[in-house]
């Protein structure tokens, strides 16, 4: 089931331009389901009107507006589509200006933080370098 798993890990790589963690853990128990999950996520965000490169922007920038970790790793996408360190900054200034306009959002000074960590996180990616974008989720064996 490893090799199984990595398979379905390489699929969604090369369709998503990363494998999420959460798939990671999915693919070890049901690598169909995240073959299935990168088909979907390919006719979204394959080049159409717009490229791959910019809605990944898009969507890194809707990251830093919301402040999600989740959807700040779409810079790695972005990297992976051929965005530049000026494109990334310019998407990540959109999302941090967006912010001050989100009803209940988290204001533009919070969204900064995480416009700042979208660009560390391409700078380690492109070097190749370890980067984190959220801590491993921990389990209580115990508490359910």
């Amino acid at each position: 089931m490893a090799d199984r798993a990595q398979q379905a890990n390489e699929y969604m790589k090369k369709l998503m331009g990363f494998t999420p963690r959460m798939f990671q853990v999915i693919n070890t128990v049901n690598p169909a389901a995240g073959e299935k999950f990168a088909d979907f996520y390919d006719t979204i965000w394959h080049d159409g009107a717009l490229s791959k490169k910019v809605k990944e922007l898009m969507f890194t920038a809707i990251g830093v507006a919301y402040m999600s970790p989740r959807c700040i790793i779409h810079v790695i996408p972005a990297v992976e589509a051929g965005a530049t360190d000026a494109e990334i900054f310019e998407a990540v200034s959109v999302g941090t200006i967006a912010a001050g306009f989100v009803p209940g959002g988290p204001g533009i000074p919070y969204a900064f933080e995480y416009a700042v960590k979208c660009l560390d996180i391409a700078a380690k990616y492109r070097k190749g370098e370890k980067w984190e974008y959220l801590a491993p989720t921990q389990f209580d064996h115990g508490v359910y």
